[in-house]
């Protein structure tokens, strides 16, 4: 995600690369839904939930991901960005205070190869909505790759989009399959949010807790 400001013939970009400081990975599982069990390893809808420190705001992106044939490991669909401008404890959008709050989406193409994954956007980006504030910036086509994990249905992403992102961490997880698919009825193990920060010990070198 890149979001760029045009002001007096000089453009001014909203990001500096290496100085973000996006959620931690632990983190961003711990918000996501569990995972759903499809029959078809890769389609469905992906989502991810995180936060960036430096620039305050909250991001919710949602792959929607179906093949463009049946067998074919080649896909299309959509990328959908819900951002809003926040402080780290509103993960889900405050009321309206005048800060900037917005969707965004785009059409998608991507494939799997050797369980990797790469969703990239194409053609142009779209502003749906903005839902608090105001929009004066452009936006980068976002770009997503990484391993699969077909057991947790998770693949841990960086996301590079020629702009503001550049690397960065992005868990993403399959929470939906595609309408009219029936999820599949294996058993499959259950995924459970990481601690932020570790248990409690009992006692201590001088007796204190």
């Amino acid at each position: 995600m890149a979001l760029v400001v045009g002001l007096g013939g000089f453009v001014l970009a909203s990001w500096l690369p290496g100085l973000g400081h996006a959620s931690t990975v632990a983190e961003q599982r711990a918000r996501l839904p569990p995972p759903a069990t499809c029959k078809d390893p890769i389609a469905g809808v992906w989502k991810s939930h995180s936060y960036d420190q430096r620039f305050r705001d909250w991001t919710i992106f949602t792959l929607e991901l179906q093949r463009t044939a049946p067998g074919v490991d080649e896909f299309e669909g959509r990328i959908t960005n819900h951002s809003w401008v926040a402080e780290p404890h509103e993960s889900s959008p405050p009321p309206c205070r005048g800060e900037l709050r917005y969707l965004i989406s785009m059409d998608a193409k991507g494939h799997v190869r050797d369980g990797i994954i790469s969703v990239y956007g194409v053609g142009s980006w779209k502003l749906d909505e903005v839902l608090c504030g105001s929009w004066n910036m452009g936006y980068n086509l976002d770009h997503f790759s990484g391993q699969i994990d077909p057991e947790l249905m998770e693949f841990q992403s960086v996301n590079n989009d020629g702009g503001r992102a550049v690397n960065d961490p992005v868990v993403f997880r399959r929470v939906h399959c595609n309408d009219g698919e029936q999820p599949d009825q294996e058993p499959r193990i259950a995924v459970a949010p990481p601690p932020f920060t570790p248990p409690e010990e009992e006692g201590g070198g001088c007796g204190l807790r």
